[in-house]
């Protein structure tokens, strides 16, 4: 009985003190995305996120982990790995769609994730999420928009990069629902990210499938708004969609030197994103006859 008991308070400290662990990383975000060394940042994640995911071995259902791991594998994903695809395409092909599918399968790790995330707060999110979209989002509340976000954003990237993938793009109407429902709940949720991912999400869409040039205005002029003009990410995405659309090259420069503009430490917490996103910019200005037809 004595050796029971012992054993049982060892397992309660061990996860006691695997939880409090996990608290204090899954808070340690804002760190990482102040930081002004972008390339530090890039040898840093890694260890990062393999320790975030050995806490969730320990503790599966901690929310704050969960969150950390959809967002972090998202962001190392897209402000490195794919950003490195990209400019790799003009050279080196092969490298290029070897970068591409890694960056495929760490959006799909960090889906499932959010996905996991929003299981736990609410049983039965992963099958209802595909099947009745809108209907798995009538039970979300305030405290789910980060996760909301974070897994919609690991989700639409998976889609874009894997257009060859018909049951991946069937989950379009999933993707759309979460982001909706997460502007319903809390639409200035981090400043505009939810419209910087409108932005990308209705111009990168043609009307037949459901876009709107229009409407991914609306949400640009939201976006830098709310960001004060002071996140690079609205200007880029917008450029990137909308005006390579529309064949605006004129649009395009503006934005994009507007975006390279922007003073990374004017909004300390957006430091790390800007300069990903003016590396983008500059890639994308370096491109630009490629990109329009005269």
């Amino acid at each position: 009985m004595i050796l029971a008991a012992a054993s049982g308070s060892g397992c309660s400290i061990k996860k006691f003190a695997v939880n409090k662990l996990g608290d204090a990383i899954a808070g340690a975000g804002a760190t990482y995305a102040s930081d002004d060394d972008p390339e530090l940042v890039r040898q840093a994640l890694p260890f990062a996120l393999k320790l975030i995911e050995s806490l969730l071995d320990q503790s599966p259902g901690h929310a704050g982990l969960l969150t950390a791991a959809a967002s972090g594998f998202t962001e190392y994903a897209y402000g490195y790995v794919q950003q490195e695809a990209d400019e790799a395409a003009d050279e080196d092909f092969y490298r290029s769609e070897e970068l591409r599918l890694r960056a495929r399968k760490l959006y799909r790790r960090a889906r499932d994730y959010g996905i996991r995330g929003l299981e736990t707060a609410h049983a039965g999110f992963r099958e209802r999420v595909r099947a009745d979209p809108t209907g798995a989002m009538a039970e979300t509340r305030r405290r789910d928009v980060p996760l909301l976000y974070w897994t919609a954003a690991a989700w639409g990237l998976a889609i874009t990069a894997s257009k060859d993938d018909p049951e991946l793009i069937a989950d379009v109407p999933s993707v759309e629902a979460m982001v909706r429902r997460a502007l319903e709940l809390q639409e200035d949720y981090e400043r505009g990210a939810l419209h910087e991912f409108m932005i990308a999400f209705e111009g990168g869409r043609s009307e037949a499938m459901g876009g709107s040039l229009e409407r991914a205005k609306t949400h640009f002029d939201r976006s830098v708004a709310l960001s004060s003009s002071l996140r690079a990410a609205p200007f880029v995405s917008y450029a990137e969609t909308v005006s390579v659309a529309k064949q605006d090259r004129a649009e395009f420069v503006a934005l994009l030197t507007r975006a390279t503009a922007i003073d990374p430490g004017a909004e300390p917490e957006s430091r790390l994103a800007n300069m990903i996103m003016q590396r983008r910019a500059r890639w994308l200005l370096g491109r630009a006859d490629l990109l329009f037809a005269e």
